[in-house]
Parts: structure tokens; sequence; C-alpha cells
């Protein structure tokens, strides 16, 4: 299935949206495969000990999942998790972005399901693993322009 959103479009698109994590995630790459999301790793995503929290690494799965979906959809805001399942495998490094590869397994009328792999830049063994399900909206319902 054809890529329905660009990089910069879903970058803009995050901007635009969901202001709550503006700066914190940027789409690195967009592909009939899936989608490369950063996470950057600011101090608040750190817990004690210097690695990065479980809590961040589930937002970086979750926006993956999303930005994948979106990918094969279009901007249709209103899509949501209506499941996850994160195993944490290795401790994150230190003082490096978080890098997740999302891959879409199935795409329905109702429902995407995604697996995302999260590891730390630089790194070829990752730290999580997740699979996320979305509910999406009926086309033609979204957020008010």
């Amino acid at each position: 299935m054809a890529v329905q959103m660009t990089a910069p479009e879903m970058n803009a698109f995050l901007q635009k949206v969901f202001l709550e994590v503006a700066g914190e995630f940027l789409v690195e790459d967009v592909s009939e495969d899936g989608v490369v999301l950063r996470l950057l790793v600011q101090d608040r995503h750190l817990r004690p000990g210097g690695t990065v929290s479980g809590p961040a690494m589930f937002g970086l799965a979750d926006v993956t999942a999303y930005m994948v979906t979106l990918a094969h959809i279009g901007p249709r805001a209103l899509a949501v998790t209506t499941n996850c399942s994160i195993d944490f495998m290795r401790k994150p490094r230190a003082g490096v972005d978080l890098i997740a590869h999302g891959r879409l397994l199935k795409l329905g009328k109702q429902l995407s399901v995604t697996d995302a792999l999260i590891y730390s830049d630089g790194d070829d063994k990752p730290v999580a693993r997740a699979s996320l399900t979305y509910a999406i909206p009926p086309q033609g319902v979204d957020l008010p322009a």
C-alpha cells in the first residue's frame, strides 16, 4: 500500500495536532515498509541512574504506531491506541536519542496493527519491542478545522 504522507508532512502534523509532544519526536523516514521515528531524549525523559524511562519508551512506541498508521491512511488525528504490549529488553544508553523502527503488520478499515523496535542511537540491539493496535475513525470523522 502506498504511503499517504511524507516525513515532513508527518512532522508538521505532529507540531500542529500534538502540541504536548512538540519538539520531542522527529519522523526521519517513511516508506511502504514503515516509519523511523526519533525520540529527542531530554533530561525529563531520564530516570535515576541516567537511563531513559519506561514511560518515555512507551511514548516513542505509541507515537511510532500512530505515525505508521497515518502514513497509510493519511492525516486523521482521531486514530487512537486500543492496545499495547511492550517488552523492555535491555537498558538504553544514557545521553543518546532513541530510534524506533515501526512496521505495519495489518491495516483494516477499523484497526491497524503495528510492531515497533526501539534502539539506542548507534546500537544494533533493540532496547524494547512493542506491539500496538490503533482504532481508525470512520472516513470524514476528524478534528474540526
